[in-house]
């Protein structure tokens, strides 16, 4: 059992014969009137407080009380800071201990940028590729309720291939609102007519459903040709592992 407090440090280890008490008067400071502390909590009676302060150690498991001393080196490491506020390097958060994103930790303007050529690839592996880069499931940060993905550039959405019949027998249905409005058409008449939508809609079916779906979304910038305006932002190559992912002409 650990126990922090303000100044001092003591190890007990307790015999099996007989059972002892230990008290600490430094947690039993008075604040104001007759409210006292234990652990940085007010305790209104002197009664309680010394209740709180003592304990019997009648087990065998050694107990540690561990405080920091002013004077001393900070709790947190160096290489751990990034995980805590400002307040709290003199020490972790006993109560708040789990990592979670703050706004910082995900500025859309400091994100990774890459690019893949679609020549020749497998849509439905592209498609998953991409999805987990636009996610962060390839980030040791990666939060589900985050947006903590990078951006992704697509070029030759025209090139893009599939496996088997699916050319001819893949459809996309759209709808117009209207009594009968329904258009179906299939894979090859689509990729002729817009190639990006083809990218697009297989990516925003692997996203999740909802805002932060939308908002993940706007990261896939999918062009018609080798040619994109995003020049600017120096996109690197898009890792892909699956080996699978090339048609095999």
């Amino acid at each position: 059992m650990a126990i922090l407090c303000a100044s001092t440090s003591v190890v007990v280890s307790p015999s099996s014969s007989s059972s002892q008490k230990l008290s600490f008067p430094s947690l039993n400071k008075t604040r104001s009137g007759n409210n006292t502390s234990f652990l940085w909590f007010p305790v209104a009676s002197s009664k309680y407080a010394a209740r709180a302060a003592s304990f019997s150690v009648n087990s065998r498991r050694h107990f540690r009380v561990r405080c920091q001393h002013p004077d001393k080196q900070p709790l947190v490491p160096e290489n751990q800071r990034w995980m805590f506020e400002d307040t709290e390097f003199e020490g972790p958060d006993i109560w708040n201990t789990t990592w979670y994103p703050k706004a910082k930790d995900h500025i859309n303007t400091e994100k990774q940028w890459y690019i893949v050529d679609a020549t020749d690839k497998i849509l439905g592996r592209l498609a998953s590729t991409i999805a987990v880069y636009i996610r962060g499931k390839n980030l040791p940060t990666y939060t589900p309720s985050v947006d903590m993905g990078a951006f992704v550039i697509v070029v030759n959405a025209e090139k893009v291939a599939v496996s088997g019949k699916k050319r001819t027998q893949k459809l996309y249905r759209r709808h117009s609102g209207r009594p009968g409005g329904m258009t179906v058409e299939t894979f090859d008449q689509l990729q002729k007519r817009i190639p990006e939508r083809i990218i697009e809609h297989a990516v925003r079916g692997m996203l999740p459903k909802g805002r932060l779906g939308r908002a993940l979304f706007k990261h896939l910038k999918v062009y018609k040709g080798p040619d994109h305006p995003h020049e600017a932002q120096k996109p690197i190559e898009l890792p892909l592992t699956d080996k699978r992912i090339q048609k095999l002409k």
